[in-house]
């Protein structure tokens, strides 16, 4: 990725992400290719897949065990991220039944690390985005996974939630002049094509 979309995505200013750049770089976690785009180094992507994985096991525990509404999981999340144990990991998998997807169907990257066997899906496997899937004519649709960009939006996932639009659950999709309109068991939600294009489905 280039500084400018790591700088809109988090929410920071240019100068900060530079400088966290520059020291990233400097501890040998990324380069700097020769376009400007940054390329995690083996340490820097073994370092983060350590980060997600914490990240997506925090957000089963919050799902699951603790009740937090879905919409509210991402943010707690990048919380715990960064405090969780190795130790607690391992003792979250045994207490989650060795989950190897989040509560938004994305996979949990490196539990072989943590002596798992089974491995989930590649992210993109079997799967398309709603917007190039949904048509002027009324379909179904199996969903499979909400990426972590629309997961900060709280009014948007609570209007996922609301019209059952949850991984692993059918759901009805027709294009409209606006958007995509998308719902289940009578109740629906209007979405635009940007946010479309971060919900991954499988048509059926």
């Amino acid at each position: 990725p280039l500084r400018a979309r790591i700088a809109e995505r988090l929410h920071q200013s240019g100068p900060t992400v530079s400088q966290t750049v520059a020291r990233m770089e400097r501890d040998g976690l990324l380069t700097v290719e020769g376009d400007r785009h940054l390329q995690l180094t083996d340490e820097g992507l073994r370092l983060a897949t350590r980060v997600m994985r914490k990240h997506r096991l925090a957000e089963r525990l919050l799902t699951d065990v603790i009740g937090l509404d879905w919409e509210l999981v991402h943010d707690e999340a990048c919380r715990w991220e960064h405090v969780m144990s190795e130790t607690v990991e391992r003792r979250l998998m045994q207490l989650l039944d060795h989950p190897t997807e989040s509560p938004y169907g994305n996979p949990i990257p490196g539990l072989d690390e943590l002596g798992e066997s089974g491995v989930g899906e590649q992210f993109m496997e079997g799967v398309e985005p709603l917007s190039r899937v949904a048509a002027p004519e009324e379909g179904r649709a199996l969903v499979r996974r909400i990426s972590e960009e629309m997961q900060k939006d709280e009014v948007l996932m609570s209007a996922l939630r609301r019209v059952g639009a949850l991984p692993d659950k059918t759901v009805t999709v027709v294009t409209t002049g606006e958007g995509v309109l998308i719902g289940s068991a009578g109740e629906t939600a209007e979405i635009d094509l940007d946010a479309a294009d971060h919900i991954f489905v499988r048509k059926l």
